[in-house]
């Protein structure tokens, strides 16, 4: 009962800071909400429903708080960070709040720092970090992030049988000019259907070398048993993928291919039959018949689009894969479109940047994005039901 009065108490707090104060009181409610979030979280650290609750399945003896000053964008926060006693307990709450908004604030303290910042990120580096930035104060925040996520970029492996790849496109600035910079992804999802971030990499290209690498990163650090990679043709990618994994059977996502063949469609008007046309061979029920609805198009459009006849004759077996894997797991492993979901949260969180000072700082944000959320899956629901996994 004291503990339902106690969160009544801090509602109230926050409720009227922000009342009387509106934004102005946005620091010191979030002080409330923090460190009462804390303290849930140390106390189911510990096994308990209160905090000083006496209980045999109790798990270890909390030990006070240790103060600390956080600057966010909303201002300084004075928290009390809970110990426990024989314990590296630490609140996640708090680690995970800070790591991508501490990766954004480094980005932007970067480009202030050297001198490449226009006053539009200057004024957004200010107001976003809250406070004046040196550069002492970004070399060694950088130093202690770029450990933490070198650890995670490079941690063990082991078996995804099934290996989705994408890349997308930053903007860095690289010997006095604007370059696009390639940021290769890969997704793997496990023996019990979970999905994991598996790797990034940041290079100024996205050509062969930069794909075989990368791969061979994967399998170096102990990736194997995959029996199906999703992806799109991107350049290079499919020899790096013939010389890093050679009996893998490779599924071209079936969404971008779709894409594709509108750009051989000589009419507009033929635009929708096309689409109809290719629909058909994905969503038939087996690849016999899939590669019967294919020869009928192909053969439908012959003569009135020989090049979309020839297009679909060589690209649309590569999108066929899928059909020697279960029914059930065909639709979320035929395209890469979980993977474009991931790019615009990315998308989302770094163009807010919009121009990075290097690679390092490019990997360093983006990597601290599919950190938290590669946590949130792998705590999540299953993606693919074990049972229906060809292992």
């Amino acid at each position: 009962m004291a503990y339902a009065k106690m969160n009544a108490t801090q509602l109230e707090q926050v409720l009227e800071l922000l009342t009387e104060h509106g934004f102005g009181g946005m620091a010191e409610a979030m002080e409330i909400l923090m460190n009462a979030a804390m303290v849930l979280e140390r106390q189911n650290h510990l096994g308990l429903e209160y905090s000083h609750q006496r209980s045999p399945q109790r798990q270890g003896q909390a030990n006070g708080f240790k103060p600390k000053t956080v600057k966010t964008r909303v201002g300084e926060l004075a928290l009390q960070i809970p110990q426990v006693r024989d314990s590296r307990f630490y609140p996640q709450a708090l680690e995970r709040g800070l790591r991508s908004e501490t990766a954004l604030n480094l980005a932007l303290a970067e480009m202030y720092v050297q001198g490449v910042s226009t006053r539009k990120v200057a004024a957004i580096t200010e107001s976003l970090c809250g406070f004046d930035v040196s550069s002492s104060q970004v070399s060694e925040a950088s130093k202690k992030m770029d450990e933490h996520l070198s650890t995670w970029r490079h941690r063990p492996l082991g078996a995804y049988p099934y290996l989705l790849l994408d890349a997308r496109y930053e903007k860095i600035r690289y010997g006095g000019q604007v370059l696009s910079c390639a940021v290769l992804i890969a997704v793997g999802i496990d023996l019990m259907g979970k999905r994991s971030v598996l790797g990034v990499s940041v290079k100024l290209s996205e050509q062969e070398v930069h794909w075989r690498d990368f791969l061979k990163s994967l399998v170096e650090r102990g990736l194997h048993g995959i029996k199906l990679i999703t992806s799109d043709a991107h350049e290079g990618l499919k020899a790096a993928l013939r010389a890093v994994f050679p009996g893998v059977p490779w599924q071209r996502c079936q969404f971008h291919l779709q894409q594709n063949a509108q750009k051989y469609v000589p009419k507009q008007s033929m635009k929708t039959a096309v689409a109809s046309s290719i629909r058909a061979i994905f969503n038939a029920a087996d690849r016999t018949e899939a590669d019967r609805q294919l020869n009928l198009a192909i053969e439908k459009y012959k003569a009135s689009a020989p090049a979309l006849s020839e297009w679909m004759e060589t690209s649309i077996p590569e999108g066929l894969s899928i059909f020697a894997f279960p029914e059930k797991i065909r639709k979320r492993l035929r395209t890469s479109n979980m993977l474009e979901r991931l790019n615009k949260e990315i998308k989302r969180r770094t163009r807010v940047a919009t121009l990075f000072p290097n690679e390092g700082s490019c990997l360093r944000l983006v990597s601290a994005i599919l950190v938290e959320v590669s946590e949130e899956w792998e705590t999540g629901d299953v993606y693919l039901k074990p049972e229906n996994l060809v292992i």
